[in-house]
């Protein structure tokens, strides 16, 4: 049952939000909406960029529409879905125990006939879980800060080579403008890729693995970033990579191939929101490159390119379906953020490498 004293503190609310850029003469109200009438002082994106994150706050989305001779401001309620955190609790506990357990392989121990001997591994857990988190947290916390509706992480547990698929936030809702698109996008990718950074140097800077772990040998291919850290840290030798150094190595692997711009991928998100429409033309061809490229890996160069076609079947699905255009897609983002996008790309090609392991 609606509460009429409670719909009433809203409105005022709303009104008191909106009477700064929208001048207001009248308020009237049909099937659950509001209608606001009155004369813009701002113009429409200024409009949709001031009031986006307060109305989102408050459970309202709006547009404004010019009908009749009549500006109208129309805030509509959605119902947000009710979160089950338990699912994201439960996922990231088991990418714990998972990550520990691939963890405690990379530290020489043997889970299975000493099953004490998983804590081994936490020190790798710590790493993989905070370079991961980082790059969701970047979006989340982003999000938030643009009204925008979004998920808490879900880290998603899988028997690899490190335990894990990495982790997702889902996005609910509209996307008020190109520079939320844009800070959204660009947020993990660099945050993600800060921490990478970080937890790669102290992983160089601990003393050498002693014990190898038994089982398939695995050569990984070193990005320029990555070695140049190794140029810098004394004694920052990869032939026998430390665990803690590994997790930053996934971290520039995560970064490189989120910044691919094709689709949902934050690449894609980066660049739609640096070109515009444009950007659909090069993310429905980004597919295509990469399926090429994996059999150019795979039978010019006779290496794994199994990664490069798997990633680009994927990508042809996301890219088929388009990207959301934001509510106001006219605001520029300015020279500011058109150089952060470029350098941001510049760092995931510095996190590329052509061939990311090769099984021996």
């Amino acid at each position: 049952m609606n509460d009429p004293a409670k719909e009433s503190q809203i409105e005022n609310e709303l009104a008191e939000k909106i009477r700064p850029v929208f001048s207001i003469y009248d308020i009237q109200h049909a099937d659950g909406n509001i209608f606001f009438f009155g004369v813009p002082k701002e113009e429409i994106k200024v409009i949709f960029e001031k009031l986006y994150p307060f109305f989102s706050e408050k459970g309202y989305q709006f547009t404004i529409k010019y009908d009749l001779g009549e500006h109208i401001l129309i805030a509509s309620p959605f119902s947000p879905e009710k979160e089950r955190r338990w699912i994201n609790v439960v996922l990231a506990i088991t990418t714990i125990f998972t990550t520990m357990v691939v963890g405690s392989l990379l530290f020489g121990a043997d889970p299975v006939t000493s099953p004490g001997d998983v804590l081994k591994g936490l020190p790798f857990t710590i790493a993989i879980m905070t370079v991961l988190g980082a790059h969701e947290a970047g979006h989340y916390i982003v999000a938030k800060k643009h009204g925008m509706r979004t998920s808490l992480p879900y880290f998603i547990p899988f028997p690899n080579m490190i335990g894990t698929m990495g982790a997702v936030i889902k996005h609910k809702g509209p996307i008020p403008n190109r520079k939320a698109l844009f800070d959204v996008g660009v947020s993990g990718p660099l945050i993600g890729l800060i921490v990478s950074v970080i937890v790669t140097t102290i992983g160089l800077l601990q003393p050498p693995i002693t014990h190898a772990p038994e089982g398939l040998s695995i050569e990984l291919g070193i990005p320029l970033l990555f070695e140049l850290i190794t140029r810098i840290i004394p004694n920052g030798a990869v032939m026998m990579m430390h665990p803690i150094a590994f997790a930053g190595w996934v971290g520039m692997l995560v970064t490189a191939l989120n910044l691919i711009p094709a689709g949902q991928l934050d690449g894609g998100h980066v660049l739609r929101a640096m070109i515009g429409e444009r950007a659909k033309d090069i993310s429905r061809v980004m597919p295509f490159i990469l399926v090429s490229l994996g059999f150019y890996v795979t039978y010019y160069l006779e290496k794994d390119g199994f990664l490069w076609v798997l990633w680009g079947l994927f990508l042809s699905f996301f890219a088929a379906a388009g990207h959301p255009k934001p509510l106001d897609d006219d605001v520029p983002l300015g020279k500011g953020r058109m150089a952060l996008g470029i350098i941001t790309f510049i760092l995931g090609l510095l996190c590329f490498t052509l061939v990311p392991f090769q099984v021996k």
